[in-house]
């Protein structure tokens, strides 16, 4: 099952006089990372590099932003997927100390960087949840409320007109068995709409 993070989280390393400050943070799309990238760069003038890291399904990114193709970015990237991980920006600001680290110091850096980020994250499963919208004679109303409840889903709005409609949200595998339950416990009454 893959996982998000909470909450970002950081790291702080000196590498032959360079620092990385490495930053592993939820995201949702391509737009909202470079906006974080923007302001880091905002952030922290004096720095040489802010590379980054995105992985959001079919918005995903590595950007290695001046350093040697592919020491950055994609080792980052890595990391994430190996991790198992979706909906992430990593993030490393680098400020040169003088000393070059060649193609492998790079990708040792980076990496580290954002593993060590990852270390102090809290991760959490990602759930796939379903909306779900019905409609039903009022009478109905109070024991699709408790079934609601007692699946631990959620009532996003209620609509009261000639009949009453919900709009439920609930994990996406549960769905089709709380709408077995309803419709059995609703004698056929409640009615989903699209």
């Amino acid at each position: 099952m893959p996982q998000t993070l909470r909450t970002a989280a950081h790291s702080d390393l000196i590498i032959k006089k360079s620092r990385f400050i490495g930053c592993v943070q939820p995201m949702t799309d391509r737009a909202s990372a470079q906006a974080v990238v923007e302001q880091l760069r905002r952030q922290h003038p004096g720095a040489n590099h802010v590379c980054w890291a995105l992985l959001a399904g079919g918005q995903s990114a590595a950007v290695d932003d001046g350093e040697p193709s592919g020491t950055a970015g994609r080792p980052m990237l890595d990391v994430l997927r190996h991790q198992g991980l979706e909906g992430v920006l990593a993030t490393v600001v680098r400020y040169f100390g003088g000393v070059k680290l060649g193609a492998g110091g790079l990708v040792r850096a980076y990496t580290d960087a954002v593993a060590q980020a990852l270390m102090q994250a809290e991760k959490v499963a990602i759930q796939r949840m379903c909306l779900l919208r019905c409609a039903a004679p009022y009478a109905l109303e109070g024991m699709i409320r408790r079934q609601i409840e007692a699946a631990g889903a959620e009532l996003v709005s209620v609509e009261h007109g000639s009949l009453v409609t919900m709009h439920i949200q609930l994990p996406q595998p549960q769905s089709t068995a709380f709408v077995d339950l309803l419709n059995e416990n609703g004698q056929g009454r409640v009615g989903w709409l699209d």
